[in-house]
């Protein structure tokens, strides 16, 4: 860990700092996902990690911290797992890609669908965008549609023009691009119908998360599935959060939903590059070869298939469900949610530091004196925690906490929480900032 008074004693990472000015001199943005920039982090406190095993990571500073949202919620099983690894390395040695398919290939697909048993098909590829993007194409191929509808609730579904000309950053999507996408809110059955209703025989998908930071209320994925079909659009559910970490089978079969398309990716691998589009084989097919109809071009990924990565697909699933994976990240979510929301009630600050969401997927909100989000306020959190050896952008588990990792947390959840009651007390929390607040992700400036 880094250090233990983190009220008092200054915490710096020299080498991360030169580093990440290495990383904006050579990349854009300083990373490759926009979500682990340093503006995420408090200024100069961005830690640029040299290795990870485990629950755990460790800067190029030497700093140990207890890790959590591993990998944007990619490293469910902890990193260096050693049946992914083992699963991938013999895979390596008998050669990664070739000019056909490899008998991998059906393989994973045969585990995939074993897992997933309501997809009749599936495609893999190395990321969400592309799947999720994939079944928009699909959904207006399906229908003669143009526009799509999304989940104006959720924050991201892809990196393509239909979901970024939505967003402030929309700067090199065309007008005309954007206008072929709308929003409807989430939990709303009435205004999803509305929406239907004023774009009638236009909307070519409805395409969410199935769950999120709030339960589905009763009734409203059947509702969206009975409107879907009564409006002949295609129902999309983006798992790559919901899969696996509600149920090895996603959220739709926790919730007993069947969409028509559904995508899966981030803990499907484990780190490992590969993503799943899967769904009705009367879609799926169409971007195949078995069909008399116009073929859509669907998936075709150099990369889409190398052995390794589906390896650890596979190697995932078999521990999930073998380990009964899901269940324990739900039983550490809870003693985490539990812990911290008693020393944030312990310090008098249980009214701004939130833990939100489902036990296996928690985020936390960091809310000023009056209530309202506060970016000043997460930046003090966040530098409480680092200085204490816990990078937390999120309390999302993986399944290599321990209980020891647990109550560590919890123990630096309370020292920050006391600070944070300083500043609230101060009712400035400038001082403990110490720099430029957080930002977030999507915003038009710099």
């Amino acid at each position: 860990m880094a250090t233990e008074d983190t009220d008092t004693e200054e915490f710096r990472l020299p080498r991360s700092r030169r580093a990440n000015e290495r990383l904006h001199a050579l990349i854009p943005g300083g990373a490759h996902t926009y979500a682990k920039g340093d503006d995420q982090y408090p200024e100069n406190l961005a830690p640029v990690i040299s290795h990870g095993h485990g629950a755990h990571v460790w800067d190029i500073d030497g700093n140990r911290y207890i890790e959590y949202g591993s990998g944007l919620r990619s490293v469910s099983l902890g990193h260096a797992h050693p049946r992914v690894t083992e699963a991938v390395r013999r895979q390596l040695d008998r050669g990664s890609n070739f000019v056909r398919p490899s008998v991998v290939e059906v393989e994973a697909a045969e585990r995939f669908l074993a897992t997933v048993p309501t997809a009749e098909m599936v495609k893999f590829a190395k990321n969400g965008s592309d799947a999720t993007t994939a079944a928009v194409r699909l959904a207006r191929a399906a229908t003669g549609r143009a526009r799509v509808a999304l989940c104006a609730d959720h924050p991201f579904f892809s990196v393509d023009d239909w979901f970024i000309g939505t967003t402030p950053m929309s700067a090199g999507v065309p007008a005309a691009t954007e206008d072929l996408t709308v929003a409807f809110p989430y939990g709303d059955l009435a205004a999803t119908e509305e929406l239907l209703t004023r774009y009638r025989d236009e909307v070519a998908c409805l395409i969410l998360e199935p769950a999120t930071h709030t339960e589905p209320p009763p009734g409203y994925l059947a509702g969206l599935r009975e409107l879907a079909d009564r409006h002949g659009c295609v129902l999309v559910f983006d798992e790559m959060i919901t899969g696996f970490r509600w149920s090895e089978a996603g959220a739709q079969s926790l919730y007993g939903v069947v969409p028509d398309l559904s995508t899966f990716g981030k803990a499907l691998g484990n780190g490992f590059a590969v993503s799943a589009l899967a769904g009705r084989r009367a879609l799926m097919e169409l971007g195949g070869l078995r069909h008399s109809g116009d073929r859509v071009f669907l998936l075709s990924t150099t990369h889409g298939a190398e052995t390794h990565s589906l390896a650890a697909a596979m190697a995932v699933q078999t521990t999930y469900v073998e380990e009964g994976v899901t269940a324990r990240l739900h039983a550490l979510g809870e003693r985490l949610a539990a812990g911290v929301r008693d020393a944030a009630a312990s310090m008098g600050v249980g009214d701004h530091v939130v833990v939100r969401g489902r036990a296996s997927n928690l985020v936390y909100a960091t809310l000023d004196e009056n209530g309202q989000p506060s970016q000043e306020y997460r930046t003090l959190f966040l530098r409480q925690l680092l200085a204490g050896g816990v990078l937390a952008p999120s309390f999302v588990v993986s399944n290599a906490l321990d209980d020891a990792d647990i109550d560590r947390t919890v123990e630096v959840v309370a020292q920050a929480c006391a600070v944070y009651r300083k500043a609230l007390d101060a009712a400035d929390p400038a001082p403990w900032v110490a720099g430029r607040p957080v930002k977030p992700v999507f915003r038009r400036r710099a």
